[in-house]
């Protein structure tokens, strides 16, 4: 069995990250703009996530990053409420537990910052993702909160930490 980190986002991340979520969107026909696809800040993630009280876990096996999770003070969120943002899977890498563990990382995390929520968005191309999310406890709410600035996205949700 292959030998699993998880550990911080670090610069020399950006590239691989960058095209492991782009890919992503390929894979399920949501290249689309008003998302993380278009973002530019999805080339340089590393400084994205150096503001205050935001972070970014990264799950890698022998130099490959497999997948990323994180959370965000995203603007003009209610207070003491983060995005869960940059959730993300290599296709060989899911089925393995190791999107679990990032988003628990990401919920630990979030709750040790003193956040009080976690919202997110998606979309229903990333169905399997949805159903992880309402199982971990994340309620759909009927609007977008925050001004994430992807405003294609369809699918909101909210959980109390």
């Amino acid at each position: 069995m292959e030998k699993i980190s998880i550990r911080s986002i670090q610069e020399k991340d950006n590239k691989a990250l960058a095209d492991l979520i782009r890919s992503v969107f390929e894979e399920f026909g949501s290249e689309k703009q008003g998302t993380v696809y278009s973002d530019p800040t999805t080339d340089n993630l590393f400084e994205y996530f150096r503001k205050e009280k935001a972070l970014c876990w990264i799950a890698e096996s022998d130099g490959i990053i497999l997948g990323s999770c994180g959370i965000y003070p995203t603007d003009g969120l209610p207070f003491g409420c983060a995005e869960l943002v940059k959730f993300y899977l290599s296709p060989d890498s899911r089925g393995k537990g190791i999107g679990q563990q990032l988003l628990h990382k990401a919920i630990g995390s979030a709750r040790e910052l003193n956040y009080t929520q976690l919202y997110l968005e998606s979309f229903p191309e990333f169905g399997k993702a949805v159903s992880m999310y309402e199982r971990l406890g994340f309620n759909h709410i009927d609007h977008s909160l925050g001004n994430s600035g992807h405003y294609a996205c369809t699918i909101f949700m909210l959980k109390d930490l």
